[in-house]
């Protein structure tokens, strides 16, 4: 057992990012309430995703984390849930040909409500109101009723969690996620995309695998690993009464784990050693993420990762690592050789969504060209320090949204007013998440290939 800690024990620190509740009784109620309900996930599951996170940590695999900004109840629907896992499957397939390891599948989703903000308030016009922090905290509409937080709204989040989760197992596990089918939708994408000659080449190289496999007998009817695939849910943990409140002892094990999701993270905002996200994360068994920006030194970063991950635990703790196109260079090096230097095991994953936001024709916007580019120099990073990079952390969506310029299809300025549906930040399409997924496996192959060179030189 963790010492000196309770699920609770988080309530005596000090804490960043809380709503301002009016009625903290009707509070209390909401989370004895949701102290009944049955747990989301389950802590064998939770176990096999670290496990398989353990892998990635030493080399033997790659983490896929995304989905949507912030989740939303308006928005909750099963054609939405499709298409966001058809999207996900295909960056999947892309990545795994592209590393020729394993793919860690993890969506933000089916917990992902609540969302920190840099002011407390904001304004329109003359209007000053509280900020919107999630639907699982209060409504996007300004005006001053949909602002008061809600407590409520815990419940209905945790009922369209539940919803959520069922519909993706059901993906996951009977047969929408079958390899064929995955494939035929990418190559429908590469058929359809303006680059669709850069891509032509890894498609066929995928078909050509596939019918290999086919002519000496391994298929999706034979093979359940074909039809069949592990898929994860995570999110930030960010409202600590609604985490503490789906925390369960393991009945197997005796330990504690977060049954909100199987992976939750720590934002930038939050991660203050003697705060009350580093208290209450640092108690539960669940993989962990760790946001890492700019203003994240050597030192700090050592001291979180032990107060996280005191024993060391290969899969444990996956540092995301969110700094700008333009300050990766300077800040994820140190990093790198504090936790080298230290020996400790982690994943290390690129966020190169959250440092590359602009404001563009009064839209938040993020230029696809920036975030590849943080890729870029992520893997360039770990390749000269002779680390593994380990993973990314996008926010995608698998509709036709305009929210991110660039892209093979260009999208500008002007196209943002056409489809800017996200309630919070600027999210991939499907076609642009697809697109990175193409540029990332040919830079892992890249990569690949300088490896036999310097093995066979």
């Amino acid at each position: 057992m963790v010492q000196n800690w309770t699920p609770n024990s988080w309530r005596q620190k000090p804490i960043q990012q809380v709503p301002d509740f009016p009625d903290m009784a009707v509070l209390a109620a909401a989370e004895a309430q949701l102290a009944t309900y049955p747990p989301l996930v389950f802590a064998g599951e939770a176990r096999r995703l670290k496990s398989q996170l353990a892998n990635v940590s030493e080399g033997k695999g790659f983490l896929l984390q995304g989905g949507d900004c912030a989740e939303s109840f308006a928005e909750h629907g099963a054609d939405t849930i499709r298409d966001f896992f058809r999207a996900f499957l295909q960056m999947a397939v892309v990545l795994t040909f592209g590393a020729q390891q394993p793919v860690v599948k993890v969506g933000r989703i089916a917990g992902q409500f609540a969302k920190p903000r840099s002011s407390n308030i904001e304004k329109q016009g003359d209007i000053e109101l509280p900020s919107y922090r999630g639907d699982i905290i209060n409504g996007i509409e300004f005006n001053e009723k949909a602002r008061i937080p809600d407590p409520e709204r815990q419940i209905m989040a945790y009922r369209q969690s539940a919803a959520t989760l069922n519909l993706l197992r059901a993906f996951a596990m009977g047969g929408y996620a079958n390899l064929d089918n995955v494939h035929q939708w990418m190559l429908g994408f590469v058929k359809e995309s303006p680059q669709a000659e850069r891509y032509r080449k890894l498609a066929d190289r995928i078909s050509e695998t596939m019918d290999f496999m086919k002519a000496i007998g391994i298929t999706p009817e034979t093979n359940p690993n074909l039809r069949e695939t592990d898929f994860f849910t995570s999110h930030e943990a960010l409202l600590l009464g609604y985490e503490q409140a789906l925390t369960r002892v393991d009945s197997t094990s005796g330990d504690w784990y977060a049954t909100s999701g199987h992976m939750i993270w720590i934002g930038d905002r939050t991660r203050q050693a003697d705060h009350a996200h580093i208290e209450y994360c640092r108690g539960i068994k669940n993989p962990l993420g760790l946001k890492c920006g700019p203003s994240l030194t050597a030192d700090g970063l050592i001291e979180l990762i032990d107060l996280l991950n005191p024993q060391n635990e290969a899969g444990r703790l996956t540092l995301i690592c969110r700094f700008g196109h333009d300050k990766v260079a300077e800040n994820l090096p140190r990093l790198i050789r504090a936790v080298e230097k230290e020996g400790r095991k982690v994943v290390w994953s690129c966020d190169p969504m959250h440092g590359n936001t602009i404001t563009l024709n009064n839209y938040k916007t993020r230029p696809f060209e920036r975030i590849l580019s943080e890729v870029e120099s992520f893997f360039q990073i770990h390749r000269a320090e002779g680390t593994h990079p380990g993973g990314i952390h996008i926010e995608m969506t698998g509709n036709d949204v305009t929210e991110c310029t660039g892209g093979a299809r260009a999208l500008s300025g002007a196209d943002l007013a056409d489809r800017y549906h996200t309630h919070c930040d600027p999210r991939l399409n499907a076609d642009q998440a697809l697109e990175l997924a193409f540029l990332l496996a040919e830079r892992m192959k890249g990569g690949r290939d300088e490896k036999r060179m310097v093995v066979n030189g």
